[in-house]
C-alpha cells in the first residue's frame, strides 16, 4: 500500500497540471509547443515551495479551492441550460445497459470512467489530517454538488456540439474565461497535489519510524502543529520523477492510464487493510466486514481489471515504480533484521556483563556518558567497545533505548521510563508513536534521572557505527545484500538523526557480517 502510495504521488502532479495547462491549447494553437515547458516549471516550483512548509503553501488552499467548486458548479449549470436531457444520466439503468450491450467495450470504458473518482483516495488519508466531520461537510457541501454539476454540463455541451469531447471542461468556458480558467485550474492542480506530496512525506517519516526507510533528515516547519514535516531527499525524487513523467508520455491522455491503475491498487490495497482494522480495532464480526468490503472490492476489482488492460499503454509505470520500492522497504526492513541478529551475537548479557564490572571496576573519570542501545535489555556494543579500548567509565553512565511503538502517538506519561541499575547505572527507554521524530535532548532533560538533570556540556554521547560486510551467505540474495549496503552507507548518521550534539559524540566503528 505504501509503495502504491509513493507512485499516485508522483503520477497525481503530473498529471494534474499538465491536464491545466493544457488548457491553453484550447484558446490557440500558438501555446502548443510550450504546453510541456510551462508544466515542468509549474512543477519545479511547486516542490521548491515545499520547504516553506504546509502551513505557508496551503495558507491560500481554502478560499481558492471554494472559488475552484464554485466556478465548476457555474460551467455545469451553464452547460446543463443547454441540454436538460443529460439529466436523465441520474438513472442508473443507462450504465447498467451500457455494460450489457457493449459487452467487452462496455467493460473497457470502465478504465475511463474510474478518472472521475480518482483523488478519493487522497480524501480517505485525509481525514487522518483533518478528522471526518470537516471532511463530510466539504464533501456534501461543496465538492460533490460542484463535481456532479460539472460532469452534467460536460455531457450536456458534447450532446450539442460533439467535436467538444476533445476538452469538455474548458469548451464549456466562454472565450473571454479561458485563461483565467487555465490560471484558476493550474491552482487547483497544484492544491491536489500538494495533499499527496504532503502524504508522501508523512509516510516516509512513519516508514523510517517503523523501520521499513533508513534515516533521512526531517525538517518540521510548524512549531504550532504536529506532523508538519518536509523531508527534501523525498521532495527532490518526487520532482525528478513528475518531471520525467511529463516529458516522457507528453500529455494527460498518455498519463491517464497509469494514473488510473495506481489509484485503482491503492484503493484496493486500503480495502484489504480496512478489513483487517475493523476485525482487530474495531471488533467487527467476519461476516459484518466481509459484507461491506466485499462489497467494496466487487466495484473496485472491476475498475481494476478494466485498468489492467491499460498495462502496455502506461499502466506498467505504477507496477515497476510500486515493485522498485516494495523491493527498497522489504530489503531495509530485512537487512536490519539480520544486522541485530549479527550484533545480538556479540552482545554480553547485562548480567553477566555488570558481574564482571564488579569483579574488575574500571577507572572512573567525571561527567556523563549516554550510550544508544537498540536492545532494552543487552548491554550496548558502543559500551563494550569502549571499555575494550579506553578501559574507562564515566562516573555516571546512561543507557539509552529509543523504542518506536505501532501508535501514532504516545502520551506524556508513557513517554519515558527510568531503570536503576548496578555500578551507578540507569536504563532509560523512551516510547515515541510511528507520527512522531525523536528529540533525545528534551527526553534526557525531562526524565526523572539519579545524579540530576542532564548537564549537555559535560556528556559524551557514544554511539556504535556499523559496517555492512557481504559475506557471500545465502540470508540475502548478492543484489539484495548490495542494495542494503547502499542504503546503510547512505543512510543519515543516528548523530543526526537524534539531534545530538556534534562535539559532545563519539561513535566507535564494527563491522557486521550478512
Amino acid at each position: 500500500g505504501a509503495a502504491l502510495l509513493y507512485g499516485d504521488g508522483m503520477i497525481t502532479p503530473a498529471i494534474t497540471v499538465l491536464g491545466a495547462v493544457e488548457g491553453l491549447s484550447v484558446a490557440t494553437q500558438f501555446f502548443d509547443p510550450f504546453i510541456l515547458p510551462i508544466a515542468v516549471t509549474i512543477l519545479v516550483g511547486l516542490f521548491s515551495l515545499q520547504r516553506l512548509g504546509t502551513a505557508r503553501v496551503g495558507a491560500m488552499f481554502g478560499p481558492v479551492m471554494v472559488v475552484w467548486f464554485l466556478t465548476i458548479a457555474i460551467l455545469g449549470i451553464k452547460g446543463i441550460t443547454r441540454a436538460p436531457q443529460v439529466l436523465a444520466a441520474f438513472n442508473p439503468w443507462h450504465g447498467v445497459h451500457l455494460l450489457l450491450t457493449n459487452g467487452f467495450h462496455g467493460f473497457a470504458i470502465l478504465g475511463v470512467v474510474f478518472l472521475v473518482v480518482t483523488g478519493g483516495e487522497a480524501l480517505y488519508a485525509d481525514m487522518g489530517h483533518f478528522g471526518i466531520r470537516p471532511i463530510r461537510y466539504a464533501w456534501f457541501t461543496m465538492v460533490l454538488p460542484g463535481l456532479f454539476l460539472n460532469y452534467l454540463g460536460q455531457g450536456a455541451l458534447m450532446l450539442v456540439e460533439p467535436k467538444a469531447a476533445a476538452n469538455p471542461f474548458f469548451f464549456l468556458a466562454p472565450k473571454w474565461a479561458l485563461y483565467p480558467l487555465v490560471a484558476l485550474s493550474t491552482c487547483a492542480a497544484c492544491i491536489a497535489s500538494q495533499a499527496l506530496i504532503s502524504g508522501a512525506f508523512s509516510l516516509s517519516m512513519q516508514a523510517i519510524q517503523l523501520g521499513y526507510l533508513p534515516r533521512m533528515a526531517i525538517r518540521h516547519t510548524s512549531s504550532h502543529e504536529r506532523g508538519q514535516v518536509y523531508l527534501p531527499h523525498v521532495n527532490w525524487t518526487l520532482m525528478a520523477a513528475c518531471i520525467g513523467l511529463v516529458l516522457g508520455f507528453g500529455s494527460s491522455s498518455n498519463l491517464a492510464a497509469a494514473y488510473g491503475l495506481a489509484v485503482t491498487l491503492t484503493e484496493v490495497t486500503t480495502t484489504v487493510l480496512f478489513f483487517f482494522a475493523a476485525r482487530r480495532l474495531w471488533g467487527w464480526s467476519t461476516g459484518q466486514a466481509l459484507l461491506l468490503c466485499g462489497l467494496l472490492l466487487t466495484i473496485e476489482g472491476a475498475f481494476l481489471g478494466s485498468n489492467l488492460l491499460k498495462i502496455a499503454h502506461g499502466g506498467w509505470f505504477p507496477l515497476v515504480l510500486g515493485t522498485l520500492i516494495f523491493s527498497v522497504m522489504a530489503t531495509w526492513k530485512t537487512g536490519r533484521r539480520l544486522v541485530w541478529e549479527r550484533m545480538q551475537q556479540a552482545t554480553l548479557p547485562r548480567d553477566l556483563f555488570f558481574a564482571d564490572l564488579e569483579a574488575n571496576p574500571p577507572q572512573r573519570v567525571s561527567g556523563t556518558a549516554v550510550f544508544m542501545a537498540g536492545n532494552p535489555n543487552g548491554t550496548p556494543v558502543a559500551l563494550l567497545h569502549n571499555l575494550k579500548h579506553n578501559k574507562i567509565l564515566h562516573q555516571r553512565n546512561i543507557l539509552l533505548t529509543i523504542v518506536t511503538d505501532e501508535v501514532p502517538h504516545v502520551s506524556g506519561a508513557d513517554r519515558v521510563r527510568v531503570e536503576p541499575l548496578p555500578a551507578g547505572f540507569q536504563r532509560v527507554v523512551g516510547h515515541y508513536g510511528f507520527m512522531e521524530e525523536p528529540d533525545v535532548l528534551q527526553l534526557l532533560q525531562t526524565a526523572d534521572l539519579a545524579g540530576g538533570p542532564l548537564e549537555i556540556a559535560k556528556t559524551t554521547f557514544f554511539l556504535s557505527r556499523e559496517t555492512v560486510l557481504d559475506t557471500g551467505r545465502a540470508r540475502l540474495s548478492r543484489w539484495r545484500k548490495w542494495l542494503f549496503a547502499l542504503l546503510s552507507r547512505n543512510a543519515q548518521t543516528a548523530t543526526s538523526f537524534f539531534g545530538l550534539p556534534a562535539n559532545r559524540v563519539v561513535e566507535l566503528g564494527m563491522q557486521v557480517e550478512i
